[in-house]
């Protein structure tokens, strides 16, 4: 019966992405659209649906938690940095590339396609998991990991801890769980109207979601897709070393079973889609950023459903 729902969730992911490619393919939805989208969810419905499901199911108790699981997020997420510094240099990865590989090899999209992906499997429930993953990172990414990109391109100059770099990691996502966490400290109980308002506006998140992966996968061109030994590697990061090192550190602590599955899923969530934006930014390989998405986006779909009945037994 487990399995079965699981399956059903996963299920109920690919038709939204599906109405996503068909509306694509039929001329509704562009690349002005997912913008729009991208922007809708990261910016409005995202902060929102952090704040009412904060307030609804996390509490004081939950802290103690939360500080396992950020610091088991950030100790796998090194760890996974680390081995792909070995692997740049192993595999001799071209100097424009390094940065972004490491970056796509260690971490993933755990808000804009992680985030909604749970939703579906766990229900309201994991938020807060997912916003703990979220945090490490994040936090990883524009530090780390955009310094790394940025000497892809020879532009290093700027350093890792600066005023735009901590800008980015306070993003409306991350405003919309500290402000929660604020008003669960300080026990402040919004007016019924704000948390209704919130929810409605929260529930868009995981259907746009779902319609901008669609559109990312309809813009796929088969001519960009080389499958290589760097791709193989990795997808073999993405969807086998990150989420089995998360499993196995998380057997060593007593944490809640919602915890280890939604840390799992994170863990194999396709690569960042602010990789290939960065890249485009600082002149860094960003075509190949953008096949690596579009890559791991489709992987997911086989993926998913994988770890989830896994996960269910």
């Amino acid at each position: 019966m487990i399995v079965a729902d699981a399956i059903q969730s996963v299920l109920s992911i690919m038709v939204m992405i599906g109405v996503g490619y068909t509306l694509t393919h039929k001329g509704w939805f562009d690349e002005r659209i997912s913008k729009l989208f991208s922007k809708l969810v990261v910016r409005v419905s995202l902060p929102a649906l952090m704040f009412s499901n904060l307030m609804k199911n996390f509490n004081k108790e939950m802290l103690i938690e939360s500080k396992i699981g950020i610091g088991i997020a950030f100790s796998t997420m090194f760890l996974a940095y680390g081995v792909s510094i070995l692997l740049v240099r192993v595999l001799k990865i071209p100097s424009k590339r390094r940065g972004l590989f490491q970056s796509m090899f260690a971490l993933s999209n755990t808000i804009f396609i992680g985030l909604p992906v749970n939703l579906a499997l766990y229900g309201e429930k994991s938020v807060p998991m997912v916003l703990l993953y979220y945090i490490a990172n994040t936090t990883t990414f524009w530090t780390i990991g955009v310094y790394n990109i940025r000497k892809d391109s020879g532009n290093d100059e700027e350093g890792i801890f600066t005023f735009n770099t901590l800008k980015r990691i306070f993003s409306p996502p991350l405003m919309g769980f500290l402000v929660a966490l604020i008003f669960i400290l300080l026990k402040i109980n919004p007016p019924k109207f704000m948390m209704d308002s919130c929810r409605y506006i929260g529930n868009l998140t995981t259907a746009l979601s779902m319609f901008f992966i669609g559109i990312i996968i309809h813009g796929i061109h088969i001519r960009d897709i080389r499958f290589d030994q760097h791709m193989m590697i990795l997808l073999i990061g993405r969807f086998i070393f990150c989420p089995l090192l998360v499993f196995t550190a998380l057997s060593y602590f007593h944490v809640p079973l919602l915890m280890e599955k939604v840390f799992v899923i994170e863990a194999a969530m396709p690569v960042m889609t602010q990789s290939a934006i960065v890249a485009q930014a600082y002149g860094a390989d960003y075509k190949y950023a953008s096949v690596m998405v579009s890559v791991t986006t489709i992987a997911s779909l086989i993926f998913i459903p994988i770890y989830t009945v896994l996960l269910s037994l």
